[in-house]
Parts: structure tokens; C-alpha cells; sequence
């Protein structure tokens, strides 16, 4: 998954609709709902190219740095099974994959029918961090369906669920480039536009990321081995709406509607 959007040519400024709130302040916005636009108008986005690079650099008003830097405090953080926090949050993923279903222990040969690929999750953490597991707990807890196929496609484990989940973790920290010091391509500085405004802008992406993912894999009709060529897909898709001109917000993603089917 080396591929990145936004790389260009030469120096060049390109104009594009943000909101004017994102200048107001020095702080991320904590939001609990949808991101709230306060102004909207036209604002130029420098953007330059480093010899260095062969990506522009994007300039960041103080309340995106102080959100990346809280986002990139959360990316740091590695998953240990010795942490209590950690432990909850395990704890908690099983009971909202499997309410009601006795918990036989952080270690198990349980996990593997959410999709772990061994008894013991934390092995498969090291990719994401302690992040991936707390997009996966964000996501069973608000859109559980994919945790509990019932009907049809959805009735079988077409993709190890849980697996699945730390490499869209992955792929989204790439693909935003959230661990440079600045964004380096467009996807990654429109993405900065919307974390402002909302701080969990990345675990509602990762959600929207999920529901796609699920809906090419259903779409390509595809098996295991076809698993990388489904997230290639996914990246694609995912970048192609967040570059779209009209979008103004997570919400105005096209496929944000996958949310709610």
C-alpha cells in the first residue's frame, strides 16, 4: 500500500473551499456529533514544493497543529497487554462483538472468531498501535452490523474482521501522511480541515473507511487472497471523494450514506 495520492509537479497554489473558522483559533474543537462549520469562503492554500521532496509541503494554521500533534500522540501510543486501560479496551471489544457471551480471557482461543489471526490480539496490534484497537471499539460500538451478520452475505466472516480493522488503521495513517510534521499532498490537508473542527474526524473516517472496504469486498465479490487488492480499491476510492471540490465536511462524503445502510 505504497501509493500515495497528491504527489505533483512543480510550485503551483491551488484554491480551494474552507471553512474561515479554521482560523479563529489555537485549539481542536472536541465534538461529540458532526462537524460544524461556522464560515465558509475562499482561502488560499500555498502550497511548495522542498527540493528535498518530491511532494509540496502545506502550511497548517496553529489549531491543525495542535490537533495532528494530539492525533499523532494517539499514534504513538503501542498496544501493551499489561496496561489496565488496554485491557479494558479488549475487554470491551469482545462485549460488544459478543454481548452476553462468557469472556474466557485476554488470551484465547476465542478471539480468533472475530477474525484475530491467533489466541493472543496483541500480536496483531503491532501494525496500528493502541489506536486500531480503539477505532475497532469505536466502530462496534457505533455501527455494530458488521460485527453481528445475521442475513445472506452477512452471514459469514467473508474477511477476518478484526484484522481487517488494524490494516484500515494502518492504510488511513499512511494515506493522511499523520506522521510527517506537515501533510505533504492534498488528501492529507483537506483531512487537517475536518480534524479541526471535530477531533474524532479520524475515528468517524476509519468508520467510513470500514463500510466501504466491506462493500467492495461484497462488490467485488472477493475471497481472502484478494484481500490487498480490495484495500487498494478502498484507498482509491476514499481519496478520490475526499478531493472532490464540494466537500466540505466527513459527512459530505459519498460514502458516508454506507453508514447508515
Amino acid at each position: 500500500m505504497d501509493d500515495r495520492g497528491g504527489g505533483g509537479g512543480g510550485s503551483f497554489v491551488a484554491v480551494r473551499r474552507i471553512s474561515q473558522g479554521l482560523d479563529r483559533g489555537s485549539a481542536c474543537n472536541s465534538t461529540s456529533g458532526s462537524a460544524a462549520w461556522l464560515g465558509r469562503g475562499l482561502s488560499c492554500v500555498c502550497v511548495q514544493r522542498r527540493d528535498s521532496d518530491d511532494r509540496p509541503s502545506f502550511d497548517l494554521t496553529s489549531a491543525q497543529e495542535e490537533c495532528l500533534q494530539k492525533l499523532q500522540n494517539r499514534i504513538d501510543i503501542t498496544y501493551d497487554s499489561s496496561v489496565p486501560e488496554h485491557q479494558e479496551a479488549l475487554r470491551a471489544l469482545w462485549d460488544s462483538a459478543f454481548p452476553g457471551e462468557e469472556f474466557l480471557g485476554l488470551i484465547s482461543e476465542q478471539w480468533k472468531e472475530m477474525g484475530w489471526q491467533g489466541k493472543d490480539p496483541s500480536t496483531d496490534f503491532r501494525g496500528g498501535g493502541f489506536i486500531s484497537l480503539e477505532n475497532l471499539l469505536y466502530f462496534a460500538r457505533n455501527f455494530p452490523d458488521l460485527l453481528q451478520k445475521k442475513e445472506g452475505d452477512r452471514a459469514l466472516w467473508e474477511y477476518p474482521f478484526a484484522v481487517a480493522g488494524v490494516n484500515i488503521t494502518f492504510m488511513l495513517i499512511q494515506m493522511l501522511d499523520l506522521e510527517a510534521v506537515k501533510p505533504r499532498t492534498f488528501v492529507g490537508a483537506t483531512f487537517l480541515k475536518f480534524l479541526a473542527e471535530n477531533e474524532s474526524a479520524f475515528d468517524l473516517l476509519y468508520c467510513i473507511t470500514f463500510k466501504l472496504m466491506d462493500n467492495q469486498w461484497l462488490a467485488m465479490h472477493a475471497s481472502y487472497m484478494d484481500f490487498n487488492m480490495v484495500m487498494k480499491a478502498t484507498r482509491r476510492q476514499l481519496e478520490r471523494e475526499l478531493l472532490q471540490e464540494d466537500i466540505e465536511r466527513l459527512e459530505d462524503l459519498p460514502s458516508y450514506s454506507l453508514l447508515s445502510r
